[in-house]
């Protein structure tokens, strides 16, 4: 099983796709972690992310999807893998078919998880206000003023994507502000139905 999940920060993907993890055994992919075992590892492609990130600069796309082909590669994902704020572009989405392909395998599906924008600012200052009760650093995207910039990063994008998606029949949708085991519950159908 091969997945994207799509929305807006703060709808819930992480949570939804480390749910996802615990219950299929498949490997959660999100860049940022991709980008640090990779500059770690000292791969090749992990060597050219740390010399931009050295010099303070953003990691192009095609190092990305380097970094992602690499990733698909390993062995945990021969089962499947959850794609986590990856494709963020266009441009992504079309490597990621691209390096599938070549591969022989395809997207089983794309869920986004659909959400009320103004109800995500209350959830995320929830979040850090439970964050800070609870003695746990307080992300640094967890203000409102950040929050904003990100949500509009993503419209302009990353929402893209869905439409994109949409047109090549592998979109579903979810009611991202239903309560958290009820969006387990959406996806845990969807994918029943897909891999049916």
């Amino acid at each position: 099983m091969r997945l994207i999940l799509l929305g807006p920060p703060g709808a819930g993907k992480g949570t939804q796709a480390q749910r996802l993890v615990e219950k299929h055994g498949i490997p959660q992919l999100s860049t940022g972690d991709m980008l640090r075992a990779a500059v770690k590892a000292e791969t090749e492609v992990g060597k050219r992310a740390k010399a931009v990130m050295d010099a303070g600069e953003l990691v192009s796309d095609e190092i990305v999807n380097a970094i992602v082909a690499e990733r698909i590669d390993q062995d945990d994902c021969a089962r499947g893998f959850i794609l986590d704020g990856y494709p963020r572009t266009l441009v992504q989405a079309d490597a990621v078919a691209d390096m599938l392909a070549e591969r022989g395998m395809f997207l089983d599906v794309v869920i986004e998880l659909v959400v009320d924008d103004k109800a995500l600012v209350g959830r995320i200052l929830k979040r850090a206000e439970e964050a800070r009760a609870a003695g746990q650093p307080v992300r640094k995207d967890d203000n409102a003023e950040v929050f904003d910039e990100r949500l509009r990063e993503y419209y302009k994008k990353t929402a893209p994507l869905i439409g994109y998606y949409y047109a090549n029949d592998l979109l579903q949708q979810v009611d991202g502000m239903a309560a958290m085991d009820d969006v387990t519950a959406q996806i845990e159908e969807i994918i029943a139905a897909t891999l049916r």
